[in-house]
């Protein structure tokens, strides 16, 4: 087997969470449990196809936890594990740093962000929600 060679560490990190949907993935699973069809209503951008691959992605890297329930209809959640906990602070970190950034670039946070319910119009920095 070839070990892996990486130029810095954050090469590492970005090659388990890197890409345009991981995060956004990674920070509603912060507030819960989600099926595949929550995820797919909130992203409503991200395709059916690459939001099964991202979840595929975070699971085999043992960031998500897959929870079937032998039910019919099938019901499957997804929830981070352990070790993706340990990802909120950077996930914390990017939230904050985007509030800053469209504050700096568009003034208005509410202009840009919608409301969901996930994002705070009110506050300068934040953090995620613990279930």
């Amino acid at each position: 087997m070839v070990r892996k060679k990486y130029n810095i560490s954050v090469e590492a990190t970005l090659e388990v969470i890197g890409g345009k949907w991981k995060c956004v993935i990674l920070c509603h699973l912060t507030h819960g449990k989600r099926r595949t069809s929550d995820l797919k209503r909130i992203m409503p951008a991200i395709t059916q196809k690459m939001l099964t691959q991202q979840l595929r992605e975070l699971e085999n890297d043992g960031i998500v936890n897959r929870i079937v329930y032998n039910q019919v209809p099938p019901k499957v959640e997804y929830e981070l594990s352990d070790y993706g906990r340990s990802l909120e602070p950077i996930l914390n970190a990017l939230c904050n740093w985007g509030d800053q950034h469209i504050v700096k670039e568009y003034g208005d946070k509410s202009a840009v962000l919608e409301d969901n319910g996930l994002n705070d119009f009110n506050s300068d920095n934040r953090e995620l929600v613990q279930p």
